[in-house]
């Protein structure tokens, strides 16, 4: 294992550049997973991490050498706490972070299967809820459009909590490059809609176009979409966060597939 006591040393300036910049992240084309559970979720379904980090006092926590002894010894850092308490943004938690290669994305050539389009979607909370709830469902696919926010940020990785290991996300789409590819039908929810949710056959492959918080699905987006859907609200409310209601038209889906 490496020791690491200096602010001064070159791996940990590195690591506080990648903890402290979603643009050094992008430009290392690295991410940071902050904490037992995702370290956990990533082993579990990727393997290997660039380096495991872990504070001189959290060394030989319980959970801290469970995920070690999955890990190559090589690739474990030992950091001394101050200097740990400085790139965490983890409160009252277990001292350990995951360095990995950010998964890079693929664009099939034919999208004939489940998958969601986000377009907007600008609070990481809501990418990382939404993120969740597809890996959940079952959706293979998950395409982020210009403007949301970036999928292997902090807060969108901990909203998501292990989701991003078991999609295939692709960032940075446009219309221009999906379009041609999608052999499903898109769906989006609207407030003016063709149909209820629970009254519209979700039995095949479907693809859901997610919008922005505030002014929801793009017109680009909705010139695509072959029928929009409503959710019922007997409560009267004016709508529901946009995480929410992927979620309840991810598990309709599920719902009505089960048979």
């Amino acid at each position: 294992m490496k020791h690491v006591s200096s602010r001064d040393n070159a791996l940990f300036k590195h690591l506080k550049a990648l903890t402290g910049s979603t643009h050094q992240r992008r430009k290392a084309g690295q991410s940071v997973l902050d904490g037992v559970h995702l370290a956990d979720a990533y082993l579990a379904a990727l393997g290997q991490p660039v380096s495991c980090v872990v504070s001189e006092r959290h060394l030989d926590h319980p959970e801290v050498a469970a995920l070690l002894a999955r890990i190559d010894e090589q690739r474990v850092v030992v950091l001394a706490d101050a200097l740990f308490a400085q790139i965490t943004g983890v409160v009252n938690g277990i001292d350990l972070m995951l360095v990995i290669d950010t998964p890079a994305g693929h664009l099939p050539a034919r999208i004939d299967t489940d998958c969601i389009v986000l377009d907007g979607v600008q609070d990481a909370g809501n990418v990382g809820s939404i993120l969740r709830s597809a890996a959940a469902a079952g959706i293979q696919h998950a395409f982020l459009g210009t403007g949301c926010a970036f999928a292997w940020s902090t807060k969108t990785l901990r909203a998501a909590m292990g989701a991003n290991f078991h999609l295939n996300i692709v960032e940075h789409c446009t219309v221009e490059m999906l379009a041609p590819r999608l052999a499903v039908p898109l769906l989006a929810t609207s407030s003016h809609a063709d149909a209820a949710l629970f009254d519209t056959d979700l039995r095949g492959p479907v693809g859901w176009v997610v919008g922005n918080e505030g002014a929801g699905v793009s017109a680009q987006w909705m010139a695509l979409v072959q029928r929009t859907v409503g959710i019922p609200q007997p409560g009267g409310l004016e709508s529901l966060n946009v995480a929410a209601a992927t979620a309840v038209c991810l598990f309709e889906a599920v719902r009505q597939r089960r048979g």
